[in-house]
């Protein structure tokens, strides 16, 4: 499952004046941000497909998650906003819990085991303060995130800065981020009395059940030394007023990563070894194994067409490539139509494609005097669509009312995603946007 990046936007307002004497009336200030916003977003996502990492490169893929979100957004004066951002992921998982498929139901990688590993919840939350300065030019950002879950950690902080110029046509930003995430080693169950505290085959593992295959099982795993992985990103952005109709934006990412790339529980079978199975689970022969270190570089741009006051055209293109041999193409579409005073629908589709890293092979395809080795299919060659549709109801008047709070927006969406290596998926997402009277 990728891992998952949390994303803020902001919004700057104008300064205004009253064109009084300043003996008579002082200048007037616009507030950054008028009163408290809160956003409740929340979204569910179900996958399948049949090349689980966990059990090398085949097996059930089934995977559930539902992730709400609460977003606040509160104005400490006229100039500085501080925004708190927390959610929760809790998933089930048929892949990850077959970390252990020895749960006393007959072993096999297209079923779910019931161990500890079939679910489990992510917590994450990110504080960002930001500042504008009193002409709403230039706008710094501080931000400071944390998240949790039952095998990982990480702790972040970050950074921007943002300076309009030309009358506020033209925007550049910089931003960087730093990500301090620590590993919990958890191994595949069978490999696990091969560590340093197990007991080899007199584990109670290979005492109750029988081993299947031609010879003596004998994997070729010894233990990770590192737990850590340090992540450091920088990315620059230039937006740019183009006519009264169109605006485009130019981007680019830098990302450095080094420490433990690779992930514990994924198991790798090699084609030189003999086949062994407890039932019908295959025995690792390794675990997954890459690179130390990972510098990935992002270009992408933005164009959007206000063709009418009803209908916009916003296209997206990123390119990325990175040093372990991945290069990708992502491009997208929205078109955003306005059916109402208040309602908006918004079709969609994004098409991705990727080749492989240079350390991915399928199940059984690597060999064991490789030094890196991945069966993981988000490191594969594929390509993927995307449709997605949804609708937007905007109510800048906030007529309707919960407690102190109207709502401002309401937004729902669906998208179909699928991929050529058969992995399918359905996500549904939506939001509430409420803002202080």
């Amino acid at each position: 499952m990728e891992s998952k990046k949390l994303i803020l936007f902001f919004c700057v307002f104008s300064l205004s004046f009253f064109g009084f004497s300043q003996d008579t009336i002082p200048s007037f200030k616009k507030r950054v941000l008028e009163a408290t916003e809160v956003d409740f977003l929340a979204s569910y996502y179900a996958q399948d497909g049949n090349n689980a990492a966990v059990s090398g490169g085949i097996g059930t893929e089934k995977l559930t998650e539902g992730a709400p979100t609460v977003v606040v957004s509160i104005p400490v004066n006229a100039d500085d906003v501080l925004s708190i951002d927390a959610g929760i992921s809790a998933y089930t998982s048929a892949s990850s819990s077959n970390i252990n498929p020895f749960d006393g139901a007959k072993a096999d990688p297209f079923d779910a085991s019931s161990g500890a590993s079939y679910s489990d919840t992510w917590f994450g939350a990110t504080g960002t303060y930001s500042h504008s300065s009193d002409d709403r030019n230039t706008i710094w950002t501080g931000k400071v995130s944390v998240s949790n879950e039952f095998d990982y950690s990480s702790f972040g902080i970050g950074g921007s800065f943002t300076k309009l110029f030309n009358e506020r046509n033209t925007e550049i930003s910089l931003h960087g981020n730093v990500y301090i995430d620590t590993w919990k080693l958890i191994y595949p169950y069978e490999l696990r009395p091969f560590t340093g505290n197990g007991r080899g085959f007199n584990d109670f593992l290979f005492q109750v059940y029988n081993i299947t295959g031609d010879g003596s099982y004998n994997p070729d795993f010894k233990e990770l030394n590192s737990k850590g992985r340090n992540s450091y990103s920088l990315g620059l952005n230039f937006s740019q007023i183009l006519s009264e109709k169109l605006q485009g934006s130019l981007m680019t990412d830098l990302v450095l990563q080094n420490g433990l790339l690779s992930t514990p529980f994924q198991r790798v079978y090699f084609s030189d070894r003999n086949d062994y199975y407890i039932e019908n689970f295959q025995l690792a022969d390794d675990i997954e194994h890459l690179p130390s270190s990972r510098f990935k570089v992002a270009l992408g741009g933005r164009l959007n067409y206000y063709l009418s006051e009803l209908l916009i055209f916003r296209t997206y293109y990123r390119y990325y490539s990175d040093d372990w041999g991945i290069k990708s193409h992502t491009a997208s579409i929205e078109i955003p139509l306005k059916i109402s005073d208040k309602f908006t629908i918004y079709p969609a589709y994004r098409y991705y494609s990727q080749t492989a890293a240079d350390y991915f092979a399928p199940y059984e395809e690597h060999t064991s005097n490789e030094k890196y080795y991945t069966s993981d299919y988000d490191l594969s060659a594929f390509n993927a669509n995307q449709f997605g549709f949804g609708i937007n109801y905007t109510d800048i008047l906030t007529s309707f009312h919960l407690g102190n709070f109207g709502l401002k927006s309401v937004d729902l969406k669906y998208d179909h995603y699928k991929r050529n290596t058969g992995l399918t998926a359905n996500i549904i997402s939506g939001g509430l946007n409420f803002v202080t009277q």
